[in-house]
């Protein structure tokens, strides 16, 4: 079982930046990836993006990249993810979550995870 925790959210003005934590815990040998999803309400829960532990080869959403930026310290079994330049659209409920996959190409894919936090709000008003 693994156990993850995410901080950072809040409220901001567009164009702001703010930098989500994900902090993990419990047995995470069988972990490869660490992704950051969100979900606004009444949208679909949508990749944003994800890291893999070992290599550090990261996945971004197109409608992100180059805006967020996903790191990790392994020491600290934690994952960031740097939001800049925010939208409103941006606006959501934010998760980690974490998983064994076989490959980047599904790092994306909310329903390959196993394990969830209980997310943090971000909120950008224009």
């Amino acid at each position: 079982q693994v156990q993850l925790v995410e901080s950072g959210g809040g409220s901001v003005q567009a164009r702001e930046s703010l930098r989500l934590s994900c902090v993990f815990s419990g047995y995470t040998g069988g972990v490869n990836y660490i992704g950051w999803f969100r979900q606004a309400p009444g949208k679909e829960r949508e990749g944003v993006a994800a890291i893999h532990r070992g290599s550090g080869i990261t996945s971004y959403a197109d409608s992100v990249k180059g805006r967020f930026t996903i790191s990790q310290d392994n020491a600290k079994n934690t994952v960031y993810l740097q939001l800049g330049f925010l939208k409103p659209e941006d606006s959501a409920m934010y998760y980690c979550a974490a998983s064994l996959l076989p490959s980047p190409s599904v790092a994306l894919i909310s329903g390959r995870y196993k394990y969830w936090g209980q997310g943090t709000q971000v909120t950008v008003s224009s």
